[in-house]
Parts: C-alpha cells; structure tokens; sequence
C-alpha cells in the first residue's frame, strides 16, 4: 500500500537519515522523504500496516526527535 504523509522535519541531512533507516525495516518496500515539501510517500505491505508505522515513527523519532507524522 502506498500512502503520503506530511510530516515534520528540521533539516534536509535528517530526512536523508531518516529515510535510509524507514527503508531498512522489514515490511518497507519503499521510502521517500522530502525536505522541501514536508512530504512522506511510502510503500508498506498491507497486512502489518500499523506495527510497520508504529517502528516508523520509532525510527524517526530516533533519528530526529522533532519528526512527526502529521495525519
């Protein structure tokens, strides 16, 4: 399933950053964020859709303590 999200995020680095990690947990098949337009699009198996999301925000907010997924 692929969705868009707007989230919040301080820097362009951190988005890297946080991007590279969401792509690397099992279950992600694509990640992408961007910067500039504060956007999230990403592509998740649809069985284990809110556990995925739930170490996705985990992740984030590891990374970036100022991410958030806006919904």
């Amino acid at each position: 399933m692929k969705k868009v999200f707007k989230i919040e995020i301080d820097c362009a680095n951190c988005a890297a950053k946080v991007e590279e990690a969401i792509n690397k947990i099992e279950g992600v098949n694509q990640a992408s964020l961007n910067y500039m337009t504060q956007k999230m699009i990403i592509d998740i198996d649809d069985a284990n859709f809110d556990s995925i999301m739930k170490q996705v925000k985990k992740v984030g907010r590891k990374i970036e303590p100022d991410f958030e997924i806006l919904d």
